[in-house]
């Protein structure tokens, strides 16, 4: 009996191919794993105990994601050409500091700028390589908040000033900037006129125009030529740099290319130090793939309100309440390109109990007539014409003797009360949904007093966040021209 023949030449060579594939498949998968994973420097997320053990681990490709963009002025190495070691001390600062927010459902992105000269109070910090503690600080620049004890101390920093809780961090140094912009061809940018900054080296003719390596450094790096000459300046530029880089990105599908994202994660992870979660090719390349479907219209902008330091004008300040109320609308996670978009209560974080949502259902006839009531409104929010409407829900529903007054500043909404008018606080705190821990009697008061505090500047639901009107200074959609400081423009 014959044997049974062997399989046909085409099957064998058709396998063959497929077997060859395959290994190549694997080694070059292999070869980019490795790779991309030797160029990872990684740090510790945190410098001090303020992250909750209680807090669940953060799932990178379904949640929402909290990630620190901090651009490093380290002048080690490949960055030795732009001073010496004596300008940046210790683990260096972070003259960029951007708060990147992605969404749940990756439709939204908000990147919110912190300039390097505001003042902020930094917390206890210990550095992880040395064990060695520093103590909290008040009133200092929030880029010194990682010189001594790391990256960590800069996360904490952030968690203590906007109550969020940062899940990443990526920290990048001057080379990282060169080599990303080459690395996709170029980023267009444009000037309102001729400009050269000596210091930062950037020299740009009017219009559009196309920079990378040291010109895209430049562009970012310039403290001067843009606005007034001040950080703001520089912010807005670096804005303008970040949406011309996401359009690109997006309209040549690099954010769903693999190869093209390896080969851009390849240039910059030679230059980039991130935190042990983020320390993984995978993980990388998948908050990368989140990204790849966004409406650039729904990339916001914004910056921290700030404003000239009352101890030094050279400094900046936190302007409040606006800056309360843009914390507490990221903490919310409303859309920020929606102004005027209100939370429920419950999803805001109000700072004493728990506000519970104005009835809305009509409450029973009160035992006393509304319309002969003393009841005042004392501003103590900060903003100027916030008892008008706080004023307005009084009069409408019946409290039409109501009467308002410009207070001191205070950070807690109350309603005070005097004798024998408990029942009458009792229902203009459920107008607003002013939590019962904050209806007191107080000696002094005649009637009722609501004391509107910097918790309570905008809406008229208390605890319930909203978006602040103009907090967005750009979409990634929009192309901005950086107007130029006159005294750097050039003939």
């Amino acid at each position: 009996m014959n044997a049974p023949k062997g399989l046909p030449l085409w099957l064998k060579i058709v396998t063959g191919v497929v077997s060859v594939a395959l290994v190549a498949g694997v080694a070059f998968t292999a070869f980019w794993f490795i790779r991309l994973q030797n160029n990872i420097t990684k740090a510790p997320l945190s410098a001090g105990d303020t992250r909750d053990t209680g807090d669940a681990v953060v799932n990178d490709k379904t949640d929402r994601l909290q990630i620190l963009i901090l651009g490093s002025d380290t002048r080690d190495g490949k960055n030795s050409q732009y001073g010496t070691s004596e300008d940046s001390t210790g683990y260096g600062h972070s003259d960029v500091m951007m708060l990147l927010d992605i969404s749940a459902d990756n439709k939204r992105v908000s990147v919110m700028s912190f300039p390097r000269d505001l003042l902020v109070d930094v917390p206890q910090c210990t550095d992880r390589k040395t064990n060695q503690t520093f103590p909290a600080r008040n009133g200092v620049m929030i880029n010194e908040a990682m010189a001594e004890a790391g990256i960590g101390c800069a996360v904490d920093t952030i968690n203590k000033l906007t109550g969020l809780k940062v899940d990443h961090f990526m920290m990048a140094d001057f080379n990282a900037v060169k080599e990303l912009s080459k690395a996709v061809g170029g980023v267009d940018v444009c000037v309102s006129d001729p400009v050269f900054d000596p210091d930062s080296g950037l020299r740009l003719a009017k219009g559009n125009s196309q920079v990378e390596g040291e010109q895209a450094l430049s562009f970012l790096r310039t403290r001067h030529a843009f606005g007034d000459g001040g950080d703001l300046g520089r912010i807005k530029g670096q804005q303008a740099f970040l949406s011309s880089l996401t359009r690109k990105l997006k309209s040549e599908g690099t954010l769903g290319n693999p190869q093209r994202l390896l080969q851009i994660a390849d240039v910059v992870t030679q230059n980039l130090t991130v935190d042990e979660g983020l320390a993984s090719v995978p993980t990388l390349l998948t908050i990368g793939g989140r990204l790849k479907d966004i409406d650039v219209s729904k990339v916001a902008f914004v910056s921290v309100p700030t404003q000239p330091a009352a101890i030094d004008p050279n400094r900046l300040e936190l302007v409040e309440p606006q800056a309360s109320q843009l914390f507490a609308a990221l903490r919310a996670d409303l859309d920020l390109t929606n102004p005027g978009a209100t939370s429920s209560p419950s999803a805001s974080a109000a700072p004493t109990g728990t506000a519970a949502p104005p009835t809305t259902a009509a409450p029973p006839a009160p035992a006393y007539n509304k319309a002969i009531q003393p009841v005042a409104v004392a501003n103590g929010s900060g903003v100027g014409t916030r008892a008008q409407e706080i004023l307005a829900v009084l009069t409408g529903n019946g409290f039409t003797q109501a009467v308002s007054y410009l207070a001191n500043p205070v950070e807690q909404t109350v309603v005070y009360y005097g004798a024998d008018f408990a029942d009458v606080a009792t229902d203009v705190a459920a107008l607003y949904g002013i939590p019962a821990t904050q209806v007191k009697q107080a000696a002094g008061v005649s009637g009722v007093q609501v004391y509107v505090g910097t918790d309570f500047a905008s809406g008229t639901a208390y605890g319930a966040a909203s978006v602040p009107t103009d907090v967005v200074n750009q979409t990634a959609k929009d192309a901005v021209c950086q107007q130029v400081n006159p005294l750097y423009i050039t003939q």
